[in-house]
This record gives C-alpha cells, sequence and structure tokens, in this order.
C-alpha cells in the first residue's frame, strides 16, 4: 500500500474498517476539529497523544515519544485495531503532525496507514464531505507491543555515526534555521556539526503535494550521491522529520532512522556542539 493517498483515491474507498483521523495541530485546534473536520474524522493531539512531553527537553527533546502502553490505549481509544485502514491528514501537507502520526501507527505495527496528499484543503478542493461535532467512537481491543519497530537514534548513537562518519545526517528544517540565522523556536540557532540540510519543503511540488515518487527517489540519490547508504532524519523535536521518512518510503528508500530528540534535544544537551553557516 502506498504511504501516500490522493483526496480522489479516498473519496472512492469503502469505510469498512477505515479510520481517518484530524493531526492538526495549532492554538484552539480542537475546536477547530469540532467546527469542521472530514466525515467521520476522529482528532488526535500532538502533545498528549504523539508525544510525551517531559521537564526538561534536552533529555528526548520537545517531543518526545509516548510509551509504548500509553500509545496502545490511544489507539484503542480511538477504534483502531490491527486490520484497520487508517488515513491521516492535517493542514500543513503532512507536515503537522501527520508524517507523525503515520510513523508512530507504522512503528506500532500497524500496517495500512496513508497520509492524504495535500491535506484538508485538497480534501476540501475534490469535495469530500465534512462534518462537525465529535461522533461516538467503539473502543477497540487493546494491542500489546514491547516496543517501536522503526529505527530510532538516540542522541549518543548521532553522535557516534557522526565521529564514525557511517552515517548521513539530514536536517530538514528551513535553511534559515539549519544555517542558524536565527531559530523562532528553539533556544539556540543552528545545527548538528556534520549534518546535511534537506528542507522537507523539497519533498513537495508547488501545490503543496507530495512529488512523484520516480521524481523523489531521483532527488534523492542525487542529493547523496557518494553518502553513507545509513540516513538518520531530524527536525526540531522529531515531527517534520517524519514528513521526509514519509517521502523516502514513498519513493522506495528502506525506512530512515528518527532521530526524536532533534535539534531541541542536541541544542539543550551541555556541552554538544553548534554549527553555523554565517
Amino acid at each position: 500500500m502506498s504511504p501516500i493517498i490522493s483526496p480522489s483515491e479516498l473519496k472512492t474507498l469503502s469505510t469498512e474498517n477505515l479510520i481517518i483521523l484530524d493531526a492538526r495541530v495549532g492554538k484552539d485546534v480542537y475546536q477547530n476539529y469540532l467546527e469542521k473536520h472530514l466525515k467521520g474524522a476522529r482528532f488526535i493531539d500532538l502533545d498528549k497523544d504523539l508525544a510525551e512531553i517531559g521537564e526538561d527537553a534536552a533529555f528526548g527533546g520537545r517531543h518526545p515519544l509516548p510509551g509504548i502502553k500509553k500509545f496502545a490505549e490511544t489507539l484503542s481509544n480511538l477504534g483502531i485495531s490491527e486490520d484497520s485502514h487508517v488515513v491521516i491528514y492535517d493542514d500543513k501537507n503532512g507536515a503537522n503532525a501527520g508524517a507523525r502520526a503515520w510513523w508512530m501507527l507504522r512503528s506500532f505495527g500497524i500496517e495500512n496507514v496513508q497520509v492524504l496528499d495535500g491535506g484538508i484543503q485538497a480534501a476540501e478542493k475534490e469535495g469530500l464531505e465534512f462534518s462537525s461535532g465529535e461522533g461516538i467512537v467503539e473502543k477497540a481491543e487493546l494491542l500489546k507491543k514491547e516496543g517501536w519497530l522503526l529505527p530510532t537514534s538516540m542522541l549518543e548513537n548521532v553522535e557516534n555515526e557522526l565521529v564514525n562518519h557511517s552515517s548521513t545526517i539530514i536536517d530538514v528544517r528551513d535553511a534559515y534555521r539549519y544555517n542558524g540565522e536565527s531559530e523562532p523556536i528553539d533556544l539556540v540557532a543552528g545545527h548538528i556539526p556534520g549534518a546535511i540540510n534537506i528542507p522537507f519543503s523539497e519533498n513537495l511540488d508547488e501545490n503543496g503535494n507530495f512529488l512523484k515518487p520516480e521524481i523523489l527517489k531521483e532527488k534523492y540519490v542525487k542529493l547523496l550521491q557518494n553518502k553513507p547508504e545509513n540516513l538518520i532524519i531530524h527536525c526540531g523535536s522529531g515531527v517534520t522529520a517524519c514528513h521526509t521518512i514519509l517521502a523516502l518510503e514513498y519513493a522506495g528508500f528502506q525506512i530512515s532512522n528518527l532521530y526524536v530528540g532533534s535539534w531541541s534535544e542536541w541544542s539543550r544537551r551541555d556541552g554538544k556542539e553548534v554549527a553555523r553557516n554565517i
């Protein structure tokens, strides 16, 4: 199953086993969800459901992963079981929490998971049906898992890989943040020394849709020429990094390592070097 689904494809899907998740973030986001969402969509919250925010972002970053048991409860409450077909959307081309939810569901072991290309805006243009309020959700059986299935990296892993030159570390933030020109979210501007910058926005075309798989593949083969094949992807807090992992999967690459703590952890940890291109 392709990890990306178009609004026209969603329009023709059978509703059997289909669960749509609204993964928008921002101010008053839950109220926005209640006022208008794709018909039948269930709300999933970045800070409460897709992360377990600690007291100190120097250890885990701004959006550390929740415990596997806690996420299992979230899926149960959303009515998601192993045979569910889950389609996720947000309003930022998958880069809000759409791709993060995709990564977590896949890493939990749910196989049939897709992100809606173009998000809620594209769905509206396509004429998909919308509704308001919150529907009744029948809980699913609680699934038991021992841990996340997809590869992740800790800060120490990233550091070792850089020293050994055995991985390519990709920073998917905007170039001005990577370069250290300014930093709108974290405390320090700059990037991890040795990381290369491929902004996640370059996965998209001028309309905000994912580039075709063959174009993405050609692009990344060219960008990563003569670099180690083992990829570690990071961003500010491990959310938009999933957008590039999703794009790479769409292009036919194996799923890359996610550095969950990302820049928000690295830049706060005492003694870690910071690089700037200014």
